[in-house]
């Protein structure tokens, strides 16, 4: 196979046309304990992490916000609150389990009402272009098979001046704290995965595909590349995570 057949799958180097098929049976696996074991991964964290991206958003009454990789629902159900009746929040994923977790999730918390749920691949969004105001994908650009392809879709589908807001996790700015949580990741988060999900598997790879996925600075040229202004990023606890920012001209 040349590289062009093949792409990354953690560590592992698999067919393109295989991985996102690999990381459906991951997330399938998950979804059922994926807020729980989110809290224990991070100490609750992550929440301070969405919180901050909600804060950049700049989203207000009447927008329409396009959260990609949606999962459990902790962004949609803000942004609902935000955009009020008048405005829209669809929530996104390509994962029918992840779906159905947070749909169920949000009906449970009686926040249905101008929330919509869309089964969709981040690389081909089957909206109309300029129908949001913005898009937001946490946690879930690194699992994409083609991360320019899916910059490109997020850049149609925006309005002029709409704004993308990508949380990801990326490349600690201090070396002990990178070997640190190296030690975390590849020993004590499989570990945990086990006990908790019965799945250490799933959870080795997101270790591994964290390590793969790019650092601020590339992911930065990257979205600057599909087209979008005024990119810029800012790191979290350490650089653990980074939240990038950019605007449709």
């Amino acid at each position: 196979m040349s590289d062009k057949d093949t792409t990354h799958f953690g560590f592992k180097e698999v067919k393109k046309d295989a991985k996102a098929g690999m990381v459906a049976d991951v997330f399938h696996s998950v979804a059922a304990r994926y807020d729980l074991m989110n809290d224990l991964m991070s100490g609750g964290i992550h929440r301070i992490w969405k919180r901050f991206t909600i804060e950049l958003s700049g989203v207000r009454k009447g927008n329409a916000v396009l959260d990609i990789a949606g999962g459990t629902g902790d962004l949609a159900a803000r942004f609902a609150e935000l955009v009020g009746s008048e405005g829209r929040v669809v929530l996104a994923d390509i994962n029918a389990s992840m779906l159905q977790v947070g749909r169920d999730k949000l009906l449970d918390t009686g926040r249905l009402g101008n929330i919509e749920f869309v089964q969709a691949d981040a690389q081909f969004l089957p909206f109309p272009d300029d129908s949001f105001d913005c898009v937001t994908i946490a946690f879930g650009l690194r699992n994409v098979t083609d991360k320019d392809l899916a910059l490109r879709s997020i850049l149609r589908v925006l309005k002029p001046g709409g704004r993308l807001l990508v949380l990801e996790f990326s490349k600690p700015e201090n070396e002990l704290l990178s070997q640190a949580y190296d030690t975390y990741s590849f020993r004590i988060l499989p570990f945990m995965g086990r006990l908790v999900a019965n799945d250490s598997d799933s959870y080795q790879y997101l270790a591994e595909s964290i390590r793969k996925h790019p650092d601020q600075e590339t992911l930065l040229d990257m979205i600057e590349d599909a087209g979008f202004a005024q990119c810029q990023f800012h790191n979290m606890t350490g650089g653990i995570v980074a939240l990038h920012r950019g605007v449709k001209p």
